[in-house]
């Protein structure tokens, strides 16, 4: 791989043109050949000063920090955001100080990535989405055909929570503050009585509408909790949304 073709890649990512993954017919898929492009690109690349101003930068010189333009219809509020070259935001998103987007992740429009939130490489963000303060939202650049961290449409997650490991949240999905979800973390859901573990692709997915806090379960040992009370943490569905929970959130969109 040639440098020329390196930067073609990189371009139409920032444009959006191209996407690390894509639901089609309803099932989300990876495009591999990116992310071969993406990793092909600290080989490619040495290490440079691109410091500016109080700001230092010594990063492989394929991976600048993106520069932006106000045609591009993105508010980037001062502060200390950095968003690296390869990133998509799209026009309408906001992104407040300071916060981090690595490449190759998609942040799609009326989306508010809020202070000190990080969007991991290759992450797929949705529609109307306010990631709130301090949350972590994974990266997943390695192997190459795995999928990415995925937040869907109009989805809502709360501050200092961490969605890892190529978790999938569908639409409308509401993640209370301080939820961690890890594909080795089964979630409880208290409408069934059920477990959602991870799926036939070793990966953990977010119902649709699901209301999701952090709660605990006991340590089972021969059919019986633990006689310590000892409780590992998991991730508790309480409910699914509803007018009450729109409601609730209702107020984001006035901050854009």
């Amino acid at each position: 791989m040639d440098l020329v073709y390196f930067n073609e890649v990189m371009d139409a990512l920032e444009r959006g043109e191209i996407r690390v993954a894509q639901k089609i017919d309803g099932k989300w898929t990876v495009n591999k050949q990116i992310k071969e492009t993406i990793l092909e690109g600290f080989k490619l690349g040495v290490i440079r000063n691109m410091s500016e101003g109080q700001f230092s930068f010594f990063d492989k010189d394929t991976f600048p920090v993106r520069e932006f333009k106000a045609d591009d219809g993105v508010r980037i509020v001062p502060g200390g955001t950095s968003i690296r070259r390869g990133a998509y935001l799209a026009p309408g998103s906001i992104v407040m100080p300071p916060a981090y987007v690595n490449v190759g992740a998609y942040v799609d429009t009326g989306t508010m990535v809020d202070s000190h939130v990080t969007i991991g490489s290759c992450a797929q963000v949705g529609k109307h989405i306010h990631i709130s303060a301090s949350t972590q939202i994974g990266g997943v650049l390695e192997p190459a055909g795995a999928l990415p961290t995925i937040i869907e449409d109009d989805a809502f997650i709360g501050g200092n929570c961490g969605i890892y490991e190529g978790t999938i949240v569908q639409e409308g999905a509401v993640i209370a503050s301080g939820v961690i979800i890890t594909s080795s973390t089964p979630i409880f859901d208290a409408t069934t009585g059920e477990f959602i573990r991870r799926n036939e692709d070793g990966r953990i997915v977010v119902p649709a509408g699901a209301v999701v806090v952090s709660g605990s379960k006991p340590i089972i040992r021969g059919g019986k909790p633990l006689e310590s009370g000892v409780h590992l943490y998991c991730p508790v569905i309480v409910k699914y949304r509803d007018d009450k929970t729109a409601g609730s959130i209702h107020l984001e969109e006035m901050l854009r």
